[in-house]
């Protein structure tokens, strides 16, 4: 089969399509012939040499992927040869082929297109993971959004408002805040025009739960804006992973800090993930109330092109690569 190869070139690392072993699916898998997946920041990441694969993932691009079951395993209970779903992935999504655990296949929601769905699990399942299960974010409650137009972002203002929550942002320019409002945020900032710790201050006050992917930068002003028993949950450090702070405020106002990674998680908690997610959030899914932001739709030899959107902050919500039209 073919999938995108990393050239371990420096500095440019080239991404080529080219011919590599198929995979070959363990007892409770399935072989899912791939029609897109789409692309994350972990992929750069990766692709740069600073985010390795966990251990006996795919050494493949990807963390995601829609298409069709090709092939089953003994073990395998409840999916067939020609089943039309989608997944999460620790790597291998860009490819043909991929094999994945059963206990993380989700069929691809009624009405959806493959290259739809293809845009939804590792964003969704960050933003329901980090919001719900880690900040244990509640109905009534006001969580700030950093990132508010990226694939995270947008996932989770929805979740947030669909949960009954007041929903802040901050997005890096004009048509990013805009979106932020489409997909219900009651205030979006620009930060590169204004202070973001000033201007919700001065317009709403504080909050319980701030989402950030930014990391040092943000920091200060995350705990100035965070409410007395507020959550700060860091999911990226894109601005900086080193910052002093005041730990005395922290007691004062009885706040919790917490880093969470999705990838290097074991399986069996992905899986417990997959299934909370699916019971809390599938519905509004497959009402068309929750849907993936997609900028735009690549085919697999212009990830390179896609990459480099990604790393000048030129898109909104996700980039999805097709790799097969089915």
């Amino acid at each position: 089969m073919k999938a995108i190869i990393v050239e371990p070139n420096p500095p440019d690392y080239a991404l080529r399509w080219a011919e590599v072993a198929a995979p070959t699916p363990q007892d409770g898998e399935v072989l899912v012939e791939v029609h897109a997946t789409a692309v994350n920041r972990a992929d750069l990441a990766q692709r740069a040499g600073h985010y390795p694969p966990p251990p006996g993932a795919s050494e493949v691009l990807g963390l995601e992927l829609a298409g069709v079951i090709a092939a089953v395993t003994p073990g395998v209970t409840g999916w067939q040869v020609g089943d039309r779903v989608c997944a999460l992935l620790s790597g291998g999504g860009y490819a043909e082929q991929a094999a994945v655990p059963q206990g993380l296949l989700m069929p691809i929601p009624k009405g959806w297109s493959l290259t739809q769905a293809a845009a939804m699990p590792e964003v969704f399942f960050t933003a329901f993971l980090n919001l719900f299960l880690e900040a244990r974010l509640k109905p009534g409650e006001t969580v700030l959004i950093h990132g508010g137009a990226s694939g995270v972002g947008t996932a989770a203002i929805q979740l947030a408002r669909q949960a009954g929550c007041r929903v802040l942002a901050t997005a890096g320019s004009a048509a990013k805040v805009a979106a932020c409002y489409r997909l219900g945020a009651e205030l979006a900032v620009n930060y590169r025009e204004a202070d973001f710790g000033e201007a919700i201050a001065e317009q709403v006050g504080g909050v319980d739960v701030v989402l950030d992917m930014v990391g040092s930068g943000y920091l200060a002003r995350n705990i100035r804006l965070l409410n007395t028993g507020g959550r700060l949950i860091f999911i990226a450090t894109l601005g900086g992973s080193r910052a002093e702070i005041d730990i005395r405020e922290l007691m004062r106002k009885r706040l919790l800090l917490k880093g969470s990674t999705l990838r290097a998680r074991p399986l069996a908690e992905k899986i417990a993930l997959k299934e909370a997610f699916m019971a809390r959030c599938w519905p509004a899914i497959e009402s068309g109330e929750v849907v993936p932001v997609i900028d735009r739709v690549l085919p697999i030899a212009e990830a390179e092109a896609a990459h480099a959107l990604l790393q000048r902050n030129e898109t909104i919500g996700k980039v999805v690569l097709e790799i097969k039209t089915l």
